[in-house]
């Protein structure tokens, strides 16, 4: 039975883990020398579940333990990035002794980016918000470009804080995050074959939902419907559709509403109300905005043209 422990601050955590503070907003953790001050916490250490209030990035060593929300296939072995949003719950396992974990971990309070650049643009960044089994795979290379961002917000932590310190250390974490950004970009590319495999199954799921009476029971179908059937997170899903298509989730519901429209709207014995509450449609004026943006002209219309 795993147990839960909730982190709100920077410190808290630090306390737990029996790492000095040197910052109030943020802290680089090497996971090899940590000595939790809780001796239940040091029990439990190898099979637990956080919730954290505060953004964390842990990159793992290939030798440590597994990450319960599990992966399949590794793309590198030098190291796994997985990245955790203020609320969300994780949980980690560990079959090693705790102190041969190995690894880095960066947190930062969300109040440390309040103001700066990088505030305007995190939702940019949209794998904080994807399931364990998505996590970040990389290169020797990439882990050394990685570490000179950790080394450099290090330096910061490490000396006296003064009026550039703050600036310094969040360009260094952007800089961090956009190096991440590209890394998850070739991931896609290299996991072509995956890929095309969930595109499929994507590509199914909507044919059969539109084939089956579902639109009449619960609507239009939603990405976060496609992408619990498909096990992966809503943000991989749109992220990974953009990368093989150019096209997101969203747009490609759209495309296949008007596909099935199109057939439908040759049944003359069907108002154009009785095809958009066939297709899902709480209001059939929704169906007629939507298909007129992308054909050009309404049902009626189109209806009549052919």
């Amino acid at each position: 039975m795993k147990n839960t422990f909730k982190v709100d601050s920077i410190s808290e955590y630090n306390d737990k883990v029996g790492q000095e503070t040197f910052h109030p907003l943020i802290s680089i953790v090497d996971l090899s020398k940590l000595k939790p001050s809780d001796p239940e916490l040091l029990k439990t250490i190898s099979h637990f579940k956080l919730q954290m209030n505060i953004y964390a990035i842990f990159i793992k060593d290939s030798k440590c333990g597994n990450i319960t929300y599990g992966i399949s296939n590794y793309d590198y072995k030098e190291g796994t990035l997985i990245f955790v949003s203020p609320g969300q719950v994780f949980g980690l396992e560990n079959n090693e002794e705790f102190q041969n974990s190995s690894g880095t971990a960066i947190l930062f309070h969300p109040d440390l980016i309040y103001g700066t650049p990088l505030a305007k643009h995190m939702n940019d960044y949209s794998f904080f918000s994807y399931d364990v089994n998505e996590a970040l795979h990389i290169s020797k290379r990439e882990r050394n470009l990685l570490n000179e961002c950790i080394s450099l917000i290090n330096f910061e932590l490490q000396n006296n804080i003064d009026n550039h310190s703050n600036t310094i250390i969040v360009s260094s974490l952007e800089l961090f995050l956009n190096y991440c950004n590209r890394f998850y970009e070739r991931q896609f590319i290299t996991r072509n074959k995956a890929n095309k495999d969930v595109l499929a199954r994507f590509e199914k799921l909507l044919k059969d939902y539109f084939a089956s009476e579902q639109t009449l029971l619960t609507g239009l179908p939603t990405v976060n419907y496609l992408a619990k059937k498909l096990c992966i997170s809503p943000n991989y899903l749109g992220d990974l559709l953009r990368k093989v298509t150019g096209k997101s989730a969203i747009e490609h519901i759209q495309l296949k509403v008007i596909d099935v429209a199109k057939e439908k709207i040759f049944d003359n014995r069907k108002t154009i109300s009785e095809i958009a509450y066939e297709l899902g449609f709480k209001h059939p004026q929704h169906f007629t905005r939507m298909f007129k943006k992308s054909i050009g002209v309404s049902p009626t219309e189109y209806r009549n043209l052919n």
